[in-house]
């Protein structure tokens, strides 16, 4: 297995222990000082330098000492080789709150313009950069949850929920719920708009008294929507951001909220309350990892097309046991998912006599909901002692 170096630290650790850097990756290492360039002087076979900054010397001879080198890529609005999720403040970088067209200069926006540029059919050399990102905010994610050491379950919901209407409210009860279990959970969502933005402000906000959250939701419900339709209204988004700005939230010890957006829907800004987001620019790659990481099940809030595509994405993983055991999936609303968009009817005729059967619940009811998360937690917790 391939020891990771990320900082110059590490790789001072790694080298005066002793150690050569035979099979090591390192990324994103600023290596022309020459007292970092002397690190390298040791057996490279089977290396691998992702975006590392050489002198052209150091690079000709860490490759003749059998290194592989992955070049920077040149006027990229984003990092190729990142080694760790983005924070909003990052994705917001560029925003002025007093003016709020300045949406269109942050980082966040000019990502999504760069790809929106290039096509359906990108210059090779974009389409490879946004591969090697993608992987790379994969490998940031999995290393984030591991780090975190709470369990992952995942909130599906439509953007279309508007800050002041009783869906959102009741989303940010679910997530209030969620955060106040005794079972620590890490909150995964799309990373979005609406019901995705409601969860990870409630999960923010468990444990505050009535009047903070009435307070929040009335700050938020002066910019209820972030847009319309597919196009990018930076003034509307703006708006929509100021608002979310001028909500306190109390500190947190650990990042519990984690987005999962993609520049695929670059109509749709990610949202201020997840603490991380894991942005991709493939919204397949997106989803899927989305719903496989989330190993201690699903809720899924009413949504449209996209909630629809992800339940039975979900139940797909779960009817074949891939790629672990089957997990919970958690309708929350009988009438939506039982009546006006029966996918809940029909994964529980699929899941019939089959083990996932014990864990798909239709309720109305936030608290049973986390019932059944906290019941599969323990039950999982008792398989592994």
């Amino acid at each position: 297995m391939r020891i990771e170096i990320t900082s110059l630290d590490q790789l001072r650790a790694h080298r005066e222990a002793g150690h050569d850097l035979r099979g090591a990756l390192l990324t994103g290492l600023d290596l022309t000082d020459p007292a970092d360039d002397r690190l390298l002087r040791t057996a490279l076979d089977g290396a691998v330098l992702l975006g590392c900054t050489l002198s052209p010397v150091t690079a000709r001879r860490a490759e003749a000492a059998g290194a592989l080198l992955f070049p920077v890529i040149p006027e990229l609005p984003y990092e190729v080789y990142r080694t760790s999720l983005y924070t909003p403040e990052e994705l917001f970088e560029g925003f002025d709150p007093s003016y709020p067209q300045s949406y269109v200069d942050t980082v966040d926006a000019r990502i999504y313009r760069h790809s929106k540029e290039r096509g359906r059919q990108p210059d090779p050399l974009y389409a490879l950069a946004e591969r090697l990102h993608d992987h790379a905010i994969s490998e940031a994610l999995t290393a984030a949850l591991a780090q975190n050491g709470s369990r992952p379950i995942a909130v599906m919901g439509g953007h279309a929920l508007t800050r002041d209407s009783a869906a959102y409210r009741a989303a940010v009860e679910l997530g209030m719920a969620i955060g106040s279990s005794d079972t620590s959970f890490t909150v995964l969502t799309g990373g979005g708009p609406g019901a995705m933005e409601a969860v990870p402000l409630g999960v923010r906000l468990s444990g505050s008294p009535s009047s903070t959250v009435d307070s929040a939701l009335r700050e938020l419900a002066t910019a209820p929507r972030f847009g319309s339709g597919r196009s990018v209204d930076t003034a509307t988004i703006g708006r929509w951001l100021v608002a979310s700005l001028r909500v306190e939230l109390p500190p947190a010890p650990a990042p519990r909220t984690i987005g999962i957006p993609t520049w695929f829907y670059g109509h749709e800004p990610p949202n201020r309350f997840c603490a991380l987001h894991a942005k991709y620019f493939a919204n397949s790659v997106r989803e899927d990892g989305l719903l496989t990481v989330a190993t201690g099940g699903v809720v899924y809030t009413p949504g449209s097309a996209g909630t629809v595509q992800e339940v039975f994405q979900d139940y797909t993983q779960n009817h074949y046991a891939a790629p672990g055991k089957p997990a919970p999936m958690v309708f929350l609303g009988k009438d939506f998912w039982s009546t006006e968009v029966p996918a809940a009817t029909l994964v529980q005729q699929l899941a019939r006599g089959r083990e996932v059967e014990h864990w798909i619940l239709v309720t109305d009811d936030p608290a049973e909901a986390v019932d059944l998360l906290e019941r599969y937690a323990i039950d999982q917790a008792a398989e592994r002692a």
